[in-house]
């Protein structure tokens, strides 16, 4: 709007100065009246606003069909403006500090910026394009300022350390007590206690590092498109099925290569594609797109990226008076020090090499007998290894497909093995307004049948959407502000095209239940505090209750009520089903290595000492992969630097082990949970008091030894990844 007046005003100088005075006095009056004008629709735009008010839907769930591009920007504005009065407002307050006047008054505060950052940075992730991501590169260094000039505002502070100095004479509950402990700890962490000079040295720091973050993130879009492979032969698809190949036309057409066949890479460096192409040059063109994508193979280079964002995270830590950016980050979370991190990765990588080795010996094997003269490459790995699969198991991955249809998947499958546990329902609401045409929406019904929140599912792929999978809130759960929570899935499956089933692969099933657990977190929250809902817990706790639903995927009752034909409906046979069991670990030495790979160099980078140049960024990877014993040509990192978006781009920076950390966790959990009746109401409801309703109102090891008894041990994580055989009583 205010590049409207503005043009408005440059209208009428230029104008004016062409006129005869009659003339200019016709022009000024009808000029007069644009700029009322003008200014009357900025008014009528600040007034209807949806981010301005709390919106009128069922939990306040956004309202899509009134939001527009231009309310992001004004209300990011006067969210921002607002919520730094209501924060002005706490720290010059006159009164004596009190848990209520300042820690409470602190969580109270945001509304407006709190409503439009939760529907912009999920509409970023999950439907953007150009607007979005440009105006997500403006907000970017406004967003880290605001940050900052709360946690470095040193009045505030001083209201904080009064109340965390006399803490133990406050009487708190232990959720009051943990939130003040901790809003202590993260104003220290952010440089509360720097000197002014360190503090603008933050302020700098942390202005860059969003600006970069943001611009890795969007680069990874480019990269999409930048990387596409198009196919014009047909018989260059050979092993693919025909509604695969179907996929790919439409995909080619929708970018104007009607005729052709466009496949588009995923966010990691292996490509599910490449189990099916016959065509050893068209696999190894997949591959050599998929791995090399940002280092310089198309216009988007991200190796800069890479170096200044690690430099710039050593410099900040070495500020805050830490040894590494993974030091600081670490020390939060349950590992406590990258070392901790690190070795709990290298003592599985002599199991894990082994494993790979043999599988390896398997898939040579496998080419040799299919009369071909080359050694295994990575882009052979998964067209041989699937070979290797059915050989062993005779499994044929288009015949297990068949069985797992999306809608029976997520229906039959998630939502009725989460009703099994918890007691939930899901009822489907077509009332309630969407940001994308394939995106549905649940209401949860609790097992008295009272509603619990939303669920937002949007399991499909797009051009506009970033890749993986992943769970987010538009609104998050809070006593204090008598909220129910607003959650969202996001997958990339391919959606099958028009009037055909949309059939999942194994794994892509197995990601539904993983992100229904991260969604359930959200969901279960029972906490007073909104910055201790759900899954505000740290990184190496928050992939535990997602990784621990994985595994009902197998659940005897649960795929029996899901694992039925597309065509026919009979259920799945026993030995096919019996095959895709004996399978479950098979090539997870590949899945394994790729993983702890990737964590390894994840640590390698954010380990580095402030001042330190990490020198070429490939070489970098090249030399930490060696040192840390995980340089097998044939297996490459799951991620490579330049779209590492984890730690680049997301949360996730000297915090990608946490996935194998939370699975210690997650397997420890379910063989206990299994040991004792297993898939049952009483179970779910032990599990969801003590666990899912937490949230990070309670130290989470003491939630889980609460739950469990003990603290976990690793013999289940290596029984469950097939790295040693079970013990047998």
């Amino acid at each position: 709007m205010r590049k409207t007046l503005v043009a408005v005003a440059i209208g009428t100088a230029l104008s004016l100065a062409a006129c005869s005075d009659a003339e200019q006095q016709n022009q000024q009056n009808t000029q007069q009246a644009e700029t009322a004008q003008a200014e009357q629709a900025g008014k009528d735009v600040s007034q209807q606003n949806p981010f301005f008010e709390a919106s009128p839907l069922q939990y306040q769930a956004p309202d899509f069909d009134a939001i527009k591009f231009e309310h992001f920007e004004p209300a990011f504005e006067r969210g921002m403006k607002e919520h730094m009065e209501e924060i002005q407002a706490i720290a010059s307050n006159s009164e004596e500090p009190t848990f209520e006047n300042t820690i409470v008054a602190m969580e109270k505060s945001g509304a407006i910026l709190n409503r439009v950052s939760a529907v912009f940075f999920n509409l970023s992730s999950s439907n953007s394009d150009d607007q979005i991501r440009d105006l997500q590169v403006e907000l970017a260094p406004k967003m880290s300022a605001h940050s900052d000039n709360i946690s470095l505002n040193a009045d505030l502070f001083a209201r904080i350390k009064t109340l965390y100095d006399k803490r133990d004479s406050l009487d708190l509950d232990t959720a009051s007590l943990r939130l003040l402990e901790d809003t202590y700890k993260s104003f220290v962490r952010s440089g509360a206690q720097l000197s002014d000079a360190d503090k603008q040295k933050i302020r700098d720091i942390n202005e860059q590092l969003s600006s970069l973050t943001t611009e890795f993130r969007n680069n990874l879009m480019n990269l999409t498109q930048e990387n596409v492979i198009y196919v014009q032969d047909e018989a260059e698809l050979a092993g693919l099925s025909d509604s695969r190949i179907r996929s790919l036309a439409n995909a080619a057409e929708s970018r104007d290569h009607k005729g052709e066949y466009a496949i588009v890479l995923t966010n990691t460096t292996r490509q599910s594609i490449l189990a099916e192409l016959e065509n050893r040059e068209l696999r190894q063109r997949v591959w050599e797109a998929s791995a090399n994508r940002g280092t310089g193979n198309t216009e988007t280079d991200q190796r800069p990226l890479v170096k200044k964002l690690v430099d710039l995270r050593a410099q900040k830590a070495d500020l805050l008076g830490y040894d590494s950016w993974g030091d600081y980050t670490l020390e939060t979370n349950m590992a406590g020090n990258p070392e901790a991190a690190q070795d709990m990765l290298r003592d599985l990588v002599p199991a894990v090499v082994s494993n790979v080795e043999r599988e390896a010996e398997e898939i040579q094997a496998a080419i040799d007998a299919d009369g071909k003269d080359f050694e295994l490459k990575p882009w052979d790995w998964f067209y041989y290894a699937e070979k290797v699969r059915e050989a062993k198991y005779a499994i044929d991955g288009d015949e297990v497909k068949q069985y797992f249809e999306f809608n029976r998947v997520l229906k039959d499958g998630v939502f009725y093995a989460m009703n099994q546990l918890f007691g939930i329902s899901f009822e489907e609401r077509n009332d309630i307004p969407v940001y994308h045409p394939d995106v549905e929406v649940y209401e949860v019904f609790d097992v008295d049948g009272s509603s619990i929140g939303l669920f937002y599912a949007d399991y499909y792929a797009r051009d506009s959407k970033r890749g993986g999978a992943w769970m987010s809130s538009f609104r998050s759960q809070s006593e204090l502000l008598n909220q129910k929570p607003v959650i969202l899935n996001n997958m990339n499956i391919t959606k099958a095209p028009e009037g055909e089933p949309t059939l999942l692969s194994f794994d892509e099933v197995s990601t539904m239940f993983h992100e229904m657990g991260h969604a359930l977190h959200g969901m279960f929250s029972d906490v007073k505090y909104p910055s201790q809902a759900g899954t505000s817990v740290p990184r190496d706790y928050v992939e535990f209750p997602s990784t621990f639903q994985e595994d009902w995927t197998l659940n005897p009752k649960v795929i029996a009520n899901y694992a039925k034909h597309y065509e026919t409906g009979e259920q799945i046979p026993q030995e096919l089903l019996d095959k895709v069991l004996a399978a479950r670990n098979f090539n997870q030495g590949f899945d394994t290595l790729e993983y702890v790979a990737a964590a390894l160099l994840d640590l390698e980078y954010h380990t580095v000492s402030a001042g330190d140049d990490i020198g070429d960024v490939v070489e970098f990877e090249q030399t930490a992969l060696e040192e840390n014993g995980v340089a097998v040509e044939a297996v490459p990192p799951r991620y490579r630097s330049t779209y590492f978006a984890h730690v680049f781009a997301g949360g996730y920076s000297a915090g990608y082990y946490a996935y194998m950390w939370s699975e210690v966790l997650a397997a420890d959990a379910f063989k206990y949970m299994n040991d004792n009746g297993g898939l049952s109401l009483e179970n779910g409801q032990a599990f969801r008091r003590e666990i899912l309703s937490q949230g990070s109102s309670k130290d989470p090891m003491q939630q889980y030894i609460d739950w469990r008894g003990q603290k976990p041990t690793v013999e289940a994580l290596l029984e469950r990844r097939g790295l040693t055989e079970p013990k047998v009583d």
